[in-house]
């Protein structure tokens, strides 16, 4: 397991290894980053706003809605499955349930009671803007809330798995950098109110627990 500390941009803009071997790498950020996923528009994004704030505008080469990344807020995992792994899956749809699983027993171990979505992608009207807004297969949530967000980019070598553990979950702080007029931003802080949550557990120990709870 290895700890960087670096720009979501570029921590993005890392390629897979072409033979990857599995590690685990915890990701953090020196400055706050609104990340788009791979095919959203800039455009969803307020540049007035991110400028006026300092927040950088990165992009992920994964799909799903925004991720806003805040020092302290978000706990960043990457994890790399090489395709000769036996955690390899050739099905998208459950590729992730594995790890999802790892998570919610990470999170059992340290007295939070979490699920595995194991069912199909659940979407909701602002879920194509912000990636909390929906629920993926092998994501995890708390009392219906998601707590755990997951992305993955594949490649002939294999694929990065990237986690998002909410320390904090207040939907105004993504929100008012994202292009949405006075009611829409009214409107999608109030739904997405109960559509995720924080959890209060020690990151280092969190991410312990994750790395004893991976398979073999």
């Amino acid at each position: 397991m290895t700890r960087e500390r670096g720009s979501a941009a570029g921590f993005h803009s890392r390629p897979v290894p072409e033979t990857p071997d599995r590690s685990v790498s915890v990701l953090e950020v020196e400055r706050p980053a609104l990340v788009l996923g791979s095919t959203q528009p800039e455009s969803d994004a307020d540049a007035g706003a991110l400028a006026a704030a300092g927040v950088e505008l990165a992009r992920r080469r994964s799909g799903g809605g925004a991720v806003l990344l805040r020092p302290e807020e978000v706990l960043w995992v990457d994890v790399v499955v090489p395709r000769r792994d036996s955690l390899w899956d050739d099905d998208v749809g459950v590729a992730f349930h594995w790890l999802g699983r790892s998570w919610a027993a990470a999170l059992a171990d340290l007295g939070v009671r979490a699920v595995v979505h194991e069912g199909p992608l659940v979407t909701t009207r602002w879920s194509r803007l912000v990636c909390f807004a929906g629920l993926g297969p092998g994501e995890v949530t708390v009392e219906g809330a998601k707590v755990v967000g997951i992305a993955q980019r594949r490649t002939r070598g294999g694929a990065r798995f990237q986690c998002a553990l909410l320390a904090r979950w207040e939907p105004s702080g993504i929100t008012s950098f994202l292009a949405l007029d006075e009611g829409e931003r009214a409107r999608a802080e109030e739904d997405l109110a109960g559509a995720a949550a924080a959890v209060d557990v020690p990151w280092d120990a969190a991410v312990d627990a994750l790395v004893a709870r991976l398979p073999g």
